[in-house]
């Protein structure tokens, strides 16, 4: 009898050890640092992908706490590239955020958020590429990680991550993020497009895609820098019109041999020396002060390191030696040059897209942005107009033809949470369908 009962178990006992060798999840009710149980539904978990499930991808998926039966279905990426989504969750559009103290030796205090946009929908906050935050392969020899190659993996996880969570495939889906994953997304997009017409396959029911700040084309963005600093009035107009008229338009990857660009350039350098890039209304400061603003990132380092926290969030023990919020130690082959092909495919397809700038990021300045989109060549629908927040102008907006709206945020940076709360009620209209 016990032959025949283990021949019953053996295929259900393989399917588990399968099972759980490519996927695990835990529900979070607790997280160390917060104070109570959790007002959210939070699960973490890995999900194996790419040759034998090597690659372990490590995300924390917050329910709705609207509907999370009907509401949007948004898998948000960080960008760096090499940043974890972590950073989205608790610096950008989570509903926990740090309490911003100097550090006392004790895990720092995670408070409650009034503008997460898992209010309206629900979020899977994806470390990626494998390497980033607490995602980690299995293979030490693996090859370098490609634009190219993270939408393949990106989109495996995507359908894997659903066949897990079957009740999501009919919530209308959405890539989002910000900065370097704007070159990736509108990729994403469109291989998942391509993948809902393969044979047998259940369809994800994409919509469109959120980017936030985007390197669409890295040289174009980072040469829109000089015309941006000008415009704001950090650098002067005689600066500007010689730069204008020797550097013709090629600032930071001028020809070796234009001395004269060159000069001017480092002229240009020495003039935003002490500005933070991603927030101009900032000063560069060391990120180890607590006055500094990006202190917070610092936190969240003492955080992620604490050992009760990796047991909280069911970490794989001795997967990672050390929780860095970028980890500039991940190299990408960046071998999408530019993200524009995408866009205009995804437009044909019908796909909404929204696009917000920070209008005071000097990072991918929103001339850059605006300057991509007008290269689409697609007619406006609705021309620029400021948009509203209680009568008060919260920054500024166009919606095209191809359902792509641009927003600017009225003093935002580089990132949502220089705004979070304009950035917030920007999505929550967008999402919902709503002018802004």
């Amino acid at each position: 009898m016990g032959s025949w009962i283990l021949k019953l178990l053996l295929p259900i006992l393989v399917l588990v050890l399968l099972t759980h060798h490519g996927d695990s999840s835990s529900i979070i009710r607790h997280l160390p640092g917060f104070e109570g149980p959790l007002p959210f539904e939070l699960e973490t978990g890995y999900v194996g992908v790419g040759e034998e499930e090597n690659h372990q991808m490590f995300y924390y998926f917050i329910k709705s706490e609207r509907n999370p039966e009907e509401d949007p279905l948004l898998v948000w990426l960080t960008g760096g590239p090499p940043c974890s989504s972590f950073s989205g969750l608790v610096f950008e559009n989570g509903p926990i955020s740090f309490k911003v103290e100097a550090y006392n030796g004790t895990i720092p205090s995670l408070v409650s958020t009034t503008y997460s946009w898992t209010k309206v929908a629900n979020i899977i906050y994806l470390d990626q590429p494998v390497g980033v935050g607490f995602s980690y392969s299995r293979n030490p020899l693996a090859e370098l990680p490609s634009d190219t190659g993270e939408v393949k993996l990106i989109h495996e996880f995507i359908r894997k991550w659903l066949d897990k969570h079957p009740e999501y495939f009919s919530n209308p889906f959405y890539v989002s993020g910000n900065s370097y994953s704007g070159k990736v997304i509108p990729a994403i997009v469109q291989e998942i497009s391509n993948g809902n017409y393969i044979c047998c396959k259940p369809q994800i029911n994409l919509q469109g895609y959120v980017l936030g700040n985007p390197v669409t084309n890295l040289d174009v963005d980072i040469n829109a820098r000089v015309p941006f600093a000008h415009g704001m009035a950090l650098i002067p107009d005689e600066l500007y019109e010689s730069m204008k008229k020797t550097c013709g338009g090629k600032y930071f990857d001028a020809d070796p041999l234009n001395t004269e660009c060159l000069k001017l350039v480092e002229e240009f350098k020495q003039c935003v020396s002490r500005i933070y890039d991603e927030l101009i209304l900032q000063s560069n400061c060391d990120q180890t002060s607590p006055d500094c603003y990006s202190y917070r990132y610092t936190l969240s380092e003492y955080w992620a390191n604490n050992e009760s926290v990796r047991r909280a969030l069911k970490v794989v023990k001795g997967t990672k030696a050390k929780w860095e919020r970028c980890n500039w130690n991940v190299h990408i082959n960046q071998d999408i040059k530019s993200s524009i092909p995408y866009h205009m495919n995804n437009s044909i397809k019908g796909y909404r897209s929204l696009i917000l700038s920070g209008d005071h990021d000097m990072t991918i300045p929103f001339l850059a942005t605006q300057d991509w989109i007008r290269s689409l060549n697609f007619s406006v629908t609705e021309k620029w107009r400021p948009w509203m927040i209680h009568d008060r102008v919260a920054g500024y907006t166009k919606t095209y033809a191809n359902k792509m709206t641009f927003a600017t945020v009225k003093g935002g940076g580089h990132t949502l949470e220089y705004k979070p709360e304009e950035s917030s009620i920007m999505f929550k209209s967008w999402i919902s369908g709503q002018p802004l």
